[in-house]
């Protein structure tokens, strides 16, 4: 039985993909056939953070292909049926019918996880993956620690409470430095929804990024110490 989790933000720029990229990527490395659908349909980014970049999905007996990073890490994105430099200038339905698709049409085989990056915000590409994705165990948030990106993570909450999506909890990326920390955990406590830890702030992701390599490939153990506690907390992958 796959478990698909959705990872969500309020807002841009809180590192929700990265997140969503590195936790793909993490379950992997445990031995999880894992896959990770790029549902962004206008900002399609996750094929950059894993290098894959310009690659393009092949089609077999009307089934997307999709792209393998590693022997337990696959990857499907709009990025890779597109020119990755044109823009999308679609309304709704052609947006439900993308998601649609992705959903339905991808040759993913046999997988363990599927983790499903959705764009920022609670617009159509979220109800849409909300209706269509079957079986979602549930979603998980990502928030920086000012309050401006918290107003948002907020309506992310309300967002899962409304389509009965079961919140996994929320992460606090980012977390430090000039950002601050701890304000995420404290709006956890008060409204009662779990908290999965903090990322901290950290040249190492901006790196990993711009590099096309997962931030967990590098070796900085405050880093990856908080993240792997991350993922236990959401069930983690052994095998």
């Amino acid at each position: 039985m796959r478990k698909t989790i959705l990872v969500l933000s309020g807002k841009g720029g809180v590192g929700k993909t990265t997140v969503a990229v590195n936790l793909a990527y993490a379950l992997s490395k445990k031995g999880c056939p894992t896959g990770v659908l790029d549902a962004d349909i206008h900002g399609p980014d996750v094929l950059k953070l894993l290098g894959l970049q310009g690659a393009r999905h092949e089609m077999k007996d009307g089934k997307i292909i999709p792209l393998s990073f590693s022997e337990n890490l696959k990857v499907a994105s709009m990025a890779g049926l597109i020119n990755e430099d044109s823009a999308l200038i679609w309304r709704g339905p052609l947006k439900h019918k993308a998601i649609s698709q992705l959903a339905s049409d991808v040759e993913w085989g046999k997988l363990d996880y599927l983790i499903v990056d959705l764009p920022p915000g609670t617009g159509d590409e979220h109800i849409s993956a909300a209706q269509v994705i079957p079986d979602i165990a549930g979603a998980v948030i990502v928030s920086t620690p000012q309050q401006l990106s918290l107003m948002d993570a907020l309506r992310a909450v309300d967002f899962c409470r409304k389509m009965n999506l079961k919140i996994l909890g929320v992460i606090e990326n980012m977390s430090g430095g000039v950002f601050g920390g701890g304000t995420v955990e404290k709006v956890c406590a008060r409204e009662k929804i779990p908290f999965l830890g903090k990322i901290p702030i950290s040249e190492t992701a901006v790196r990993s990024a711009e590099e096309g390599r997962p931030f967990l490939d590098y070796d900085e153990k405050e880093l990856n110490r908080s993240f792997e506690q991350i993922v236990k907390k959401l069930g983690g992958c052994e095998k």
